[in-house]
């Protein structure tokens, strides 16, 4: 399993750990950041989705003591409780439970290299029909490597 956030407790915030970065990156899944594709999931399998995580507002608040403790503002993956509700049948919950329960969440969540490959390879596959740039012409190759790095053999 790999763990997808790292969690920075002075800043009650996440950034996205090294690891994973490494291999979304390796397998063509990063999009303007690491966990778009995720949050898409996490949306309702919508394209509201990629921003769960648009809170540059937040993040600007955070510059300073995100640069006293070394990470770049940039980096810095804040939860918005509001991005969480849409409002049809609730919310059921105030802010500040959504907050604990998706802290909780983002914390545990790890992902099988398996769910990793199988949205590369999807994304990759429509890149090629595409004939989008951005295809990765050598992706088994890839995973082949990924698989061994990571004992999967």
């Amino acid at each position: 399993m790999i763990r997808i956030f790292k969690y920075i407790e002075e800043l009650n915030c996440f950034v996205v750990d090294p690891g994973y970065k490494e291999i979304v990156h390796e397998l063509g899944l990063a999009e303007w950041n690491e966990v778009v594709w995720i949050g898409r999931f996490f949306m309702l399998d919508n394209d509201y989705g990629e921003h769960w995580f648009d809170n540059w507002d937040l993040r600007d608040g955070l510059e300073v003591k995100a640069q006293e403790t070394g990470y770049a503002s940039e980096d810095l993956m804040i939860l918005d409780p509001d991005r969480f509700i849409n409002g049809k049948d609730g919310p059921c919950h105030d802010a500040s439970q959504r907050l604990l329960f998706w802290t909780d969440v983002l914390k545990s969540l790890q992902l099988s290299l398996d769910t990793l490959v199988a949205e590369a390879t999807r994304v990759n596959e429509k890149r090629r029909a595409d004939g989008d740039d951005e295809y990765i012409p050598d992706l088994e190759s890839r995973i082949r490597l990924i698989k061994e790095e990571q004992g999967q053999s």
